[in-house]
């Protein structure tokens, strides 16, 4: 089942429930669907569905942390909820240890031997991992394995 056709399934279901909360973020994330879906001119791939829902996850992180540092509690809390609903629609994420082989396999790949070919390692691993790891971990697997070297 594709993520639009969930997303409006669990959209009903929301509604029957009288759940407004999740009802709202779903909704956005439909929009989102939708709005990629257009700009692509095609049905969304998995991987592009995946890509689009860590894309709003992570925006959803990041306004948090905003509103950590500027004390809104009230906003923290409603994005803690969005978070929660954005969550279920997540691929599962890599674990640390995946991470670390993932990159180990691409080192090998791309023959890097330092530093020096950070950029041709990232380049190479990135879509690779795209939606099922945060880019922050990645980039410091990275760093610490050619570092290693």
């Amino acid at each position: 089942m594709s993520l639009l056709d969930t997303l409006k399934k669990d959209m009903i279901a929301a509604m029957k429930a009288k759940d407004k909360d999740t009802l709202s973020v779903i909704r956005m994330l439909k929009a989102s669907a939708q709005n990629e879906q257009i700009k692509l001119g095609h049905d969304l791939k998995p991987e592009e569905e995946s890509a689009l829902m860590a894309r709003e996850y992570k925006q959803r992180k990041e306004s948090l942390e905003e509103f950590k540092k500027a004390g809104r509690d009230d906003l923290v809390e409603s994005t803690n909820k969005e978070l929660a609903v954005v969550a279920k629609y997540m691929p599962k994420q890599m674990s640390e240890d995946e991470i670390k082989q993932a990159v180990a396999e691409t080192i090998k790949e791309v023959g890097a031997s330092g530093m020096k070919d950070f950029g041709k390692v990232m380049g190479a691993i990135m879509p690779k991992v795209k939606g099922k790891a945060d880019g922050k971990a990645v980039n410091q697997a990275v760093k610490s394995a050619l570092q290693a070297m």
